[in-house]
């Protein structure tokens, strides 16, 4: 009986202690996972097909020929959790050069929404009189934002 009681306001400590510290909040967190940049046609297009192949024969026709080019997408793989109910940020930054300027750099900003438990695609573009201005686009960082809590980045090598 003795050891039976022992026993019970043992599981009853750890059963306060395992709620005590499971009902903590957690911090929010969030990942980038995959970044791709595309290059979009005068049509808006980033491939003619739904191959892999051809996108990607198609994507190096339009990086030799930026006369083609009407702009540029991010397609962003991202996922976040534990975040607050207002909606996520994904900003890409950009760094480049126009022939005979100085290095230039701007921001394309995207409000997201967390929809389910798995991961999410969005895509950012840029592009039109801002893109053509912009020059040769020489290194980009993609960040996942909730208010002004960096989550999580991905970034170009000469970033």
């Amino acid at each position: 009986m003795r050891d039976t009681l022992l026993l019970m306001r043992w599981l009853f400590a750890f059963l306060v202690m395992g709620l005590v510290l499971g009902s903590t909040a957690r911090a929010a967190e969030g990942r980038v996972y995959k970044v791709l940049p595309q290059f979009l046609d005068l049509q808006g297009r980033s491939s003619l097909t739904p191959s892999l192949y051809d996108r990607d024969a198609y994507q190096n026709i339009l990086r030799r020929n930026p006369a083609k080019c009407s702009g540029l997408r991010f397609a962003v793989q991202w996922k976040a959790r534990g975040v607050s109910s207002a909606p996520l940020k994904l900003r890409v930054e950009l760094r480049g050069i126009a022939e005979g300027s100085l290095p230039k750099r701007t921001t394309v900003e995207m409000p997201v929404r967390q929809r389910s438990w798995f991961g999410h695609w969005s895509s950012l573009v840029f592009k039109g009189d801002e893109y053509k201005s912009f020059g040769a686009i020489t290194a980009w960082r993609v960040t996942l934002w909730d208010g002004d809590q960096l989550l999580g980045e991905q970034k170009s090598f000469l970033w």
